[in-house]
């Protein structure tokens, strides 16, 4: 989870010179967030590893999770 991920996906979406797809949001917000990103991807390997062998717990891999969070985002816009 992005903290201000709305305010966030805003700014990004600002940021675009061509139209708002999925795919141009999500590289734009690479490009401008990397912290972030690296971040969630950091949080997702914790997890990952801290899983106890056995159990499985379903979490989105952190393309998934950011994807389908832009594309929410631009439904409401």
């Amino acid at each position: 989870m992005i903290i201000n991920q709305d305010e966030l996906f805003q700014k990004t979406f600002d940021s675009l010179e061509e139209k708002p797809t999925e795919q141009n949001m999500f590289n734009m917000f690479l490009k401008l967030y990397p912290k972030e990103w690296k971040a969630l991807k950091i949080t997702f390997s914790k997890f990952n590893r801290s899983k106890q062998s056995g159990k499985t717990i379903p979490l989105a891999k952190p393309e998934v999770s950011i994807r389908k969070d832009i594309r929410i985002w631009l439904s409401k816009q």
